[in-house]
C-alpha cells in the first residue's frame, strides 16, 4: 500500500464505502524561548471536516528527559489516544499536517509501528487540501478499538545507531548546517553520529511539500548508499523529521529503521561520540 495519500484521493475516500479516520497532527519546532506553537487553535481556526486532534508533544511522545525531547510516548496514553480519536484496527487512517509532513509521519510510523495495517499521509498536508474546511468541532467519534502492539517496524536505540552507522547506513535527516556542526539551536553540541550520512529531509520534497516521485526518491537515497540490502536507519533532532525521512523511503519501497532518540539523546551524553564537518567520520 502507498504509505500517501493526495488530496483528491482523500476526498474520494471521505465519500466512499469506508470512509478513513482523520487525525489532525498540526505541530510546528519552536526555538528555546520561543512560545510553542498552538495546534488545537490552528485546528480549531479550520480543519478537514471529521477529523480528530492530537497533541504531537502529549499523546505522540513522553515528556523530554535523557530518552531525547521527543521519546516514544507512552503506549497506554498513546492507545487511548488513538482509540478516543475513532481508531480501530479494521479501519483505515489517514494523518495530515499544516503542511511540512513532519508531525504527520511521526504519527503514521506510530501507528505502524505498533502493528496499525492501514495508515497514509496526506501528501502536502493541509494546504494542499482543496475542498471545505470545518471551524467546529463536530460530533465525539465513536470509540475505537486499537490497541497498540510495538514492533512491526524496526526500532534503533542509542547503541544500535551508533553500529548501524559503522555497519550500514544510517542518515541524517537534519540540516546540513546541523549535520556539519556550524550551528546547534536546540541540543546541547552541534555535529553528527560518526558514520552518518547527511540526508536533509528538505530535500525528498518539491516546493510545494509533496513528495517528489518514488522513482526520483530511490534514486537519490541509491547514491546516498541504499542499494544492494544495505541495511538503513534515520535520525533527526528528536525522532520527528525522521520520521518523515523512513516515509519517504518507504514511498521509494526502502525500508528502514527509525532511531526516535536521535540527535536530542546522543548529544546529552558527554561519553558519546560527536563528528564535525561534511564528512560522515
Amino acid at each position: 500500500m502507498n504509505p500517501i495519500i493526495s488530496a483528491s484521493e482523500l476526498a474520494s475516500a471521505l465519500e466512499g464505502p469506508r470512509p478513513p479516520v482523520l487525525l489532525d497532527v498540526r505541530w510546528q519546532l519552536t526555538a528555546p524561548g520561543e512560545p510553542p506553537f498552538d495546534g488545537r487553535a490552528a485546528y480549531e481556526a479550520g480543519h478537514i471536516p471529521g477529523a480528530v486532534f492530537v497533541d504531537l508533544d502529549r499523546e505522540l511522545a513522553s515528556a523530554p528527559g535523557e530518552k531525547g525531547r521527543h521519546p516514544l510516548p507512552d503506549l497506554e496514553v498513546f492507545g487511548a489516544a488513538m482509540r478516543r480519536a475513532g481508531v480501530s484496527a479494521s479501519r483505515p487512517v489517514v494523518v495530515y499536517d499544516g503542511g511540512l509532513g513532519w508531525a504527520a509521519a511521526r504519527a503514521w510510523w506510530l501507528l505502524r509501528w505498533t502493528g496499525h495495517p492501514e495508515v497514509r499521509v496526506l501528501d502536502g498536508g493541509l494546504a494542499a487540501w482543496e475542498g471545505p474546511l470545518s471551524a467546529a468541532p463536530g460530533p465525539e467519534p465513536a470509540e475505537g478499538d486499537f490497541s497498540p502492539v510495538p514492533g512491526a517496524l524496526p526500532l534503533l536505540d542509542a547503541d544500535a545507531a551508533g553500529e548501524l552507522a559503522r555497519s550500514g547506513l544510517l542518515l541524517d535527516a537534519r540540516a546540513g548546517e546541523r549535520y556539519r556542526g556550524e550551528v546547534e539551536p536546540i541540543d546541547r553540541v552541534g555535529g553528527h553520529i560518526p558514520g552518518a550520512v547527511s540526508a536533509p529531509t528538505t530535500e525528498n520534497t518539491g516546493p510545494d511539500g509533496r513528495f517528489l516521485p518514488a522513482g526520483e526518491l530511490a534514486a537519490r537515497f541509491k547514491a546516498l548508499g541504499a542499494a544492494d540490502g544495505r541495511q538503513v536507519g534515520v535520525y533527526c533532532g528528536s525522532g520527528v523529521s525522521a520520521a518523515h525521512e523512513v516515509l519517504a523511503l518507504a514511498v521509494a519501497g526502502i525500508p528502514a529503521a527509525l532511531y526516535v532518540g536521535s540527535w536530542s539523546e546522543w548529544s546529552s551524553d558527554p561519553s558519546r561520540p560527536v563528528a564535525v564537518g561534511p564528512d560522515p567520520q
